[in-house]
């Protein structure tokens, strides 16, 4: 009884222990997950549970953003996540975005994970017109982004039309310019093509290092007044504060980069939280990198390394697989070929052997009809002699009997001619009948030839595994090895060098492509539908303002900073 009482209370204390939890849902760029967080639990504890599922160890980039009414704003990492000022019905949608942005893509972003996240944020950005991109630029982004989606082009995969229902340009292009999605989709294949052998996450990052440098790439914007009451633009990115006009959101007025501000002062928090995580990752870019990023980019150079090796052997193996397959191919049109000639062979034997009874069989009637006709031409010689033995008395009788000796022998004249002719007759079908024989020797030669030729010419094998359906050829398994020997890495080294010259050459390759398709597509621009940054991006280039995002930032940084804040005062 009193065990039975001491494991009631037991269960009713742990009972009473069991925290109570409410439902999040957290949406992030390609996917949805529902957690059970515990009503205690502050921002940075659902924060860490949703990286660790992610695998995601590159946090400082993200956070989790919220919507209250029309404005949003991001979960704190020291605030109970329901002491926010969000809904209370469950679940508690929260989206998983990046908050900050990187200077250099390629440097700063390590993690595979954290590439993809930040090339399907820019994509919808650019896609939902939040970053301004010029039309040939957009077809260039599209073209990787379908690289990134479906792998090398394949035309007898990739036909017209697979790009139908993809959504890869921004509406505002499409209604600039008087272009069918036909015309759109051959633009966006045509450069489709070129990028063949790039696995998804190197075009994605290709994707993120054009982006980058789009004028409104990274920046937050907020309405403030500088003393005189003039409404301006604030814009905070990774590189500082800009200042704008509200109608040119492209080029600032004027810009400090992080480094030459010590305080900022603003009655809204979620700038000043934007402005110090800027502030914080612009330094520690300038600093030596943590242990723990030196570790996170080493692993992830060996990961590349091998995903390199490993691409490399996969195209090696397509490369000999094609190679058997364009062999086999041969092989079999080789031996189909060889069987038609035998056949044709085996015809004209049959042919040549039926002539050649024919000749033999028309030869022996001939010589027979021969034979029969000089036995005539002799009876009749004899009927003559016959005929002129016998002595006729008469006049009448001598005239007959000359008449009809004249007949006999004019008769007998015709038979040794017709004799004669036969006698040609046998002799020429006598040699047709050689020929004959002669072409059915040779055919028969011929198909001897054919069944003993070999079906297969001696080949190289050919070091590669290859599927079941075609010849297995046998390989050596030194060329197979993961460890990264010193000759493996210099060699690695040399083909990294070769590829920078090779990207060097290609960027140079795709700007004058960008200049000719703006350039064809100008024609067909309907300049009624321009917008104001459309109009802003072309005077601008019209100035020679191509020059990157950082060079431009840069000249405005010229001056000193009491110069620029008196401009901005003045403004």
């Amino acid at each position: 009884m009193a065990g039975a009482i001491a494991s009631r209370m037991s269960f009713s204390s742990l009972k009473r222990k069991q925290p109570k939890t409410f439902t999040v849902r957290i949406v992030t760029m390609d996917a949805e997950m529902e957690f059970n967080c515990e009503m205690k639990w502050k921002g940075k504890d659902l924060f860490d549970l949703v990286c660790r599922t992610l695998g995601l160890r590159e946090t400082w980039f993200f956070g989790l953003q919220y919507t209250i009414k029309d404005t949003v704003a991001w979960l704190k990492m020291d605030k109970k996540v329901l002491d926010h000022d969000v809904s209370k019905e469950e679940p508690v949608t929260f989206h998983f975005l990046a908050k900050f942005y990187p200077e250099n893509a390629e440097e700063e972003l390590v993690q595979e994970i954290t590439q993809h996240l930040f090339f399907l944020q820019v994509k919808k950005q650019i896609l939902d017109e939040k970053i301004y991109c010029p039309p040939e630029a957009s077809v260039l982004l599209a073209s990787y982004a379908v690289q990134a989606k479906y792998g090398d082009y394949d035309p007898s995969v990739h036909k017209r039309g697979f790009l139908a229902q993809e959504e890869l340009l921004p509406k505002r292009v499409i209604n600039l310019y008087q272009m069918t999605p036909e015309m759109w989709e051959e633009r966006i294949t045509a450069w489709y093509a070129e990028h063949r052998g790039r696995a998804r996450d190197e075009a994605e990052m290709e994707y993120l290092k054009i982006a980058q440098d789009l004028e409104m790439y990274g920046v937050n914007y907020f309405a403030i007044r500088n003393k005189k009451g003039t409404e301006l633009l604030l814009g905070v990115d990774a590189l500082g504060l800009h200042i704008y006009d509200p109608e040119n959101r492209l080029t600032p007025k004027i810009s400090f980069p992080w480094n030459e501000i010590r305080n900022i002062s603003y009655s809204d928090k979620e700038i000043l939280q934007l402005c110090i995580g800027n502030h914080d990752l612009f330094m520690r870019r300038r600093k030596a990198d943590s242990l723990e990023v030196q570790q996170m980019k080493a692993q992830a150079r060996e990961e590349k390394a091998r995903k390199q090796m490993e691409r490399q052997r996969l195209a090696r193996e397509k490369q000999m697989r094609e190679e058997a397959e364009r062999t086999r191919d041969e092989l079999e049109r080789r031996l189909l070929q060889m069987k038609e000639e035998a056949t044709m062979a085996n015809e004209a034997l049959m042919r040549s052997e039926e002539t050649a009874d024919l000749l033999a069989e028309k030869a022996q009637i001939t010589e027979e009809e021969a034979k029969l006709l000089a036995q005539k031409a002799a009876e009749a010689e004899q009927e003559m002699q016959r005929i002129k033995a016998t002595a006729i008395r008469t006049e009448e009788e001598k005239r007959l009997m000359e008449q009809k000796v004249l007949e006999a022998e004019v008769l007998a004249l015709k038979m040794a001619e017709e004799s004669e002719r036969r006698a040609k007759e046998a002799d020429q079908l006598k040699q047709d009948l050689q020929e004959a024989r002669e072409a059915e020797r040779r055919a028969k030669q011929k198909l001897l030839e054919i069944a003993t030729k070999p079906t297969y010419p001696p080949m190289n094998p050919v070091p590669a595994p290859l599927p079941p359906d075609i010849p297995s050829f046998n390989v050596g398994g030194d060329g197979l090895s993961f460890d990264f020997k010193d000759t493996d890495m210099k060699r690695l080294s040399m083909e990294i060098e070769k590829e920078k010259v090779e990207y060097m050459e290609k960027s140079k390759h795709l700007q004058e492509q960008l200049n000719e398709l703006k350039t064809e597509i100008e024609a067909l621009k309907l300049k009624e539908r321009e917008t104001a940054l459309d109009i802003l991006h072309n005077e601008n280039s019209d100035r020679g303002g191509t020059s990157s995002k950082h060079n431009t930032i840069k000249k405005l940084t010229l001056q000193s900073a009491k110069s620029r804040v008196a401009f901005f005062e003045e403004l």
